[in-house]
């Protein structure tokens, strides 16, 4: 057994009304984390520009998400609802965890957006602009939140997720490039943050089964992977937690590809 030393940390995780979302908060909530759940629902505010690659969460979806981690020991919940892509998104989903629990300890960057069709041919302005502010300006904004908040007096932590198809993502350029961008932010705000305490690591999934993919699809990609299978929720939370705890402590500015060896 291993003490993560997150017992009564708050963790923000942005995107937890499912999905990795979800299996990032029910593995904090394990550790004796309190939680705060982010989620966004509002897709009749977004541009009508493409398809909606990644689902839309809903309060009903947060909320058993809230519902789960305290079945599995959180004594101490929030949930959020915030446009990401908004301008003063930060100070208000700081502000909201802050004063339903206590000041952040662990943020976890996971929600994120993809439109359909995304490639080079079929990219658009707009499509381009919320991809980039909720991938890239959201967690590069919550990053300098926690860090401008904490003020070097204590450890914090940021973990952003990414993907392992960030170096390259024929199909999907808007959504893989904003990945790559965000890579490209953890190293350098590791540098920059370091003096004051905070550490800032990447978990980059492979495929993960998060209700999207077909069996067929399923049995196409499996060959590609290592060791054979396609991922989990929770082989991404294990990783992510992992890099929150005490026992890696010493470890800043690392890209993690959590895929069984997909990609590499």
């Amino acid at each position: 057994m291993i003490d993560t030393g997150l017992a009564g940390a708050v963790v923000a995780v942005t995107g937890a009304d499912g999905g990795i979302g979800r299996a990032v908060a029910e593995a904090f909530a394990r550790e004796g984390a309190r939680i705060g759940l982010h989620f966004f629902s509002g897709r009749g505010e977004l541009p009508d520009t493409a398809g909606i690659e990644h689902r839309i969460g809903s309060r009903v979806d947060a909320e058993a998400t809230a519902e789960r981690v305290r079945e599995l020991g959180a004594e101490a919940v929030a949930v959020v609802e915030t446009d990401l892509a908004a301008a003063d998104a930060a100070p208000v989903l700081f502000n909201a965890i802050e004063s339903r629990l206590a000041p952040v300890d662990v943020l976890v960057n996971n929600a994120a957006h993809c439109e359909s069709p995304d490639g080079a041919l079929t990219l658009t302005h707009a499509g381009l602009r919320r991809t980039y502010d909720v991938n890239v300006t959201a967690p590069a904004l919550l990053t300098a939140e926690l860090a401008r908040r904490a003020a070097g007096t204590r450890d914090t932590v940021v973990v952003n997720i990414s993907t392992d198809a960030a170096r390259a993502f024929p199909g999907q350029i808007g959504y893989g490039t904003s990945k790559a961008a965000l890579e490209a932010f953890t190293r350098a705000a590791a540098i920059d943050l370091g003096p004051s305490r905070v550490r800032v690591n990447t978990v980059a999934p492979g495929p993960v089964q998060t209700g999207w993919m077909s069996d067929d699809l399923v049995r196409g990609v499996e060959p590609s992977i290592p060791l054979r299978r396609v991922g989990t929720p929770g082989d991404i939370a294990d990783a992510v937690v992992f890099l929150s705890s005490a026992q890696a402590r010493w470890i800043t500015g690392q890209i993690v590809q959590v895929a069984g060896g997909h990609a590499l």
